[in-house]
């Protein structure tokens, strides 16, 4: 992969194993095979390079692990608790990795997105619209939980988020086989003219700054007969207040509008019945959270298997959310709210029934989850 400047446009090439740099006036660190280019953090940039070149690459590690969103409003991290976890790394579980991170009720998100609705109609929705990729890309990828159902398939992923650590996590618990970058989503992108079969935004671009831009950049990403899908996005006149950004859907269809669109809710029931999803408008549903859109892969698929159901060699186990006798133990509040009216595992009337694999009562964890 050649990269480029977020800066210049120049082509990038390695000085060093664990520097890039464009010959020229520009270096950037690689840590574990991460090149980390956000153009708004010059310390921290040069805080990992002189500690790389120092030969000291756990506390570039280090370093680089305490960046965070612009918007979080959480607990800094702690140095000690960072240092615990870089020389644990091997041992420790994802849970616990993300608890030494202090990412709260992010880590929440994280650990149980598995089965909530949200990364559920994102499956469905890259199924309904599947075209075989032999690659892809992500923006604001998170910890990898796409990449992971997507390099099982065989698909080569390239991940990109702001955040240091959701990349880290994603390369040494989730989605090792995936490869990653860190970077702006607002700047220009290092990826050059690289274009992809497959180019995906999940539960995420309705927080992304500039999103004119990026959806241009989304778009000039795809390949001929390539995909594009972004889930999960706000509708502004839902009952009771989005969850979180969000726009009516003039707003969005501007955004979008050549594109294919899905009333989330419909993607998930047509994945639980094995049905092909009927798309819909971008009208104001005040009983409509979010919607999601496709541009190109023809018309929508049966939901038949392939992403929406976990493979013959997945090793199933009862979901975590449930408790002995069978009904769900929200891991807070704020999680309850937002996703439990949505997860058809814990439904006692689900509206459309499916077996536990499909539901979610069962579900596939990494590993070291």
């Amino acid at each position: 992969m050649t990269w480029i400047s977020p800066n210049s446009g120049r082509p990038l090439h390695h000085d060093t194993p664990h520097s890039l740099t464009d010959g020229q006036f520009e270096r950037w660190p690689v840590v574990e095979g991460i090149p980390y280019l956000r153009t708004r953090s010059e310390g921290l940039v040069a805080r990992a390079l002189h500690e790389l070149d120092s030969g000291a690459p756990d506390n570039a590690l280090i370093a680089l692990l305490t960046d965070q969103d612009e918007w979080w409003t959480g607990p800094a991290t702690d140095l000690g608790e960072l240092a615990q976890l870089v020389a644990k790394r091997d041992i420790l579980s994802l849970r616990q990795a993300m608890e030494l991170l202090r990412l709260g009720p992010v880590a929440d998100y994280f650990a149980y997105r598995w089965s909530d609705p949200t990364y559920l109609a994102g499956l469905a929705l890259l199924e309904a619209h599947w075209n075989a990729p032999s690659n892809a890309f992500e923006l604001a990828a998170g910890i990898g939980h796409y990449a992971r159902d997507l390099t099982r398939l065989g698909v080569e992923c390239l991940c990109a988020d702001v955040v240091f650590a959701k990349c880290w996590l994603a390369k040494n618990w989730v989605a090792p086989d995936a490869q990653y970058v860190v970077f702006d989503a607002g700047d220009d992108w290092p990826i050059g003219g690289r274009q992809f079969d497959l180019v995906h935004c999940q539960d995420a671009f309705y927080f992304l700054p500039e999103q004119d831009r990026v959806a241009d950049r989304l778009r000039r990403a795809v390949a001929p007969d390539g995909v594009l899908a972004v889930g999960h996005l706000h509708n502004t006149k839902v009952e009771g207040g989005a969850m979180g950004p969000a726009k009516t859907g003039k707003e969005w269809q501007n955004l979008f509008p050549g594109a294919m669109v899905y009333d989330e809710r419909m993607l998930l029931d047509a994945m639980m019945g094995s049905v092909t999803p009927m798309p819909t408008d971008f009208s104001d549903d005040p009983t409509l959270e979010a919607w999601s859109i496709v541009e190109g892969g023809g018309a929508p698929r049966r939901l038949d298997g392939g992403l929406t159901v976990p493979g013959k060699t997945a090793a199933l186990r009862r979901n975590p959310l449930l408790n002995a006798n069978g009904n769900a133990d929200w891991p807070s509040a704020k999680y309850e709210r937002e996703y439990a009216s949505g997860c058809y595992f814990a439904m006692d009337d689900p509206p459309v029934p499916a077996p536990p694999e499909r539901s979610r009562a069962l579900v596939d964890l990494p590993e070291r989850w």
